[in-house]
């Protein structure tokens, strides 16, 4: 094997040691980093644009999380020249006070206002007991529906008119004291166009899916007969409730993940709340003087002054 060979193939095994790909990344890291910082000497703070190491490592990740491979150093110093024109445009936007009186930016900054003070809340995390005290006070919020399983029988007033209720009646004596038969339907019932028979359903989903006028009936029958006709966002049904699942309060164990979840949110609710009524009492609101028109007769000049809001108003 001659010299060159032997260097050829002591460079590819080089070239698969993960170390040397740490190596050369650091060196290409600290390679854009100094072509950012380069030419920054003598020039004014307010006009240098200073990226860290920490955003050039953001850059890499955020790339190598979208092609699944590293930067080439092109590639790299236009993911900075990139950074660079997005900062540039965005402080000369600020010169012009371009951010002034634009409802975009103003909504934005004001989320994020909310999102800070919503954060501090979050950093805390809730012990056990602290839950377990908070979850005593909020079961309501956890309470478990009632569910009920039933089969239905579907009378349709596009089939048969204004004598849907009243076929429907009509078969409900025939099935006096009959089981549960899904053969019936094809004999006697129209055709459904989602199920005939549901299982362990709540209130709410029966609501969506009939009507709540359907949900708050079916809350009412007895289990183990056919009964109706009830009425739906669709016609008429003949209903047989085959089991009811009684609602309950659940034990904390059993929903502590939600509790959690819940205590997080009221958390932040509150902070915002406090944060914001400390920031609003920083603040005088003043109001325009009313139009004369809008005055009442017997308005005085004293009471023409500009009505102003104290900070300690509002939320």
């Amino acid at each position: 094997m001659t010299v060159a060979n032997r260097v050829s193939l002591i460079v590819k095994q080089l070239l698969r040691e993960p170390l040397v790909h740490f190596m050369l990344l650091g060196t290409l890291l600290f390679g854009v980093y100094a072509y950012a910082e380069r030419d920054v000497g003598g020039v004014e703070g307010s006009k240098q644009i200073r990226l860290t190491i920490d955003d050039l490592s953001q850059m890499i990740m955020v790339f190598k999380s979208q092609w699944r491979r590293n930067p080439t150093p092109e590639e790299l110093r236009q993911l900075v020249e990139d950074r660079v024109h997005e900062e540039v445009l965005y402080r000369e936007a600020l010169a012009l006070g371009l951010d002034k009186d634009d409802t975009i930016v103003r909504r934005r900054m004001t989320q994020k206002m909310q999102f800070l003070a919503e954060d501090v809340a979050a950093a805390r995390e809730p012990t056990t007991e602290e839950l377990g005290t908070w979850y005593q006070a909020n079961r309501d919020q956890f309470v478990s529906p009632p569910r009920v399983s039933f089969r239905h029988l579907y009378f349709s007033p596009d089939r048969r008119g204004a004598r849907a209720r009243d076929d429907a009646a009509a078969a409900l004596a025939n099935l006096a004291g009959q089981p549960e038969d899904l053969s019936l339907a094809s004999t006697i019932a129209d055709p459904f166009m989602f199920q005939e028979y549901y299982r362990d359903r709540a209130p709410e989903f029966l609501g969506k899916e009939f009507g709540p006028n359907f949900a708050l009936a079916v809350a009412k029958l007895s289990p183990g007969l056919w009964q109706g006709p009830i009425a739906s966002g669709f016609g008429w049904h003949l209903v047989f409730i085959d089991t009811v699942i009684p609602g309950r309060v659940p034990a904390f164990e059993e929903v502590e993940a939600d509790v959690k979840k819940a205590w997080l949110a009221e958390q932040k609710t509150q902070a915002w709340r406090k944060a914001y009524q400390d920031m609003r009492a920083k603040y005088t609101v003043l109001l325009p003087t009313p139009p004369e028109s809008a005055l009442a007769s017997g308005t005085t000049s004293r009471d023409k002054q500009t009505p102003s809001l104290s900070g300690e108003g509002g939320s």
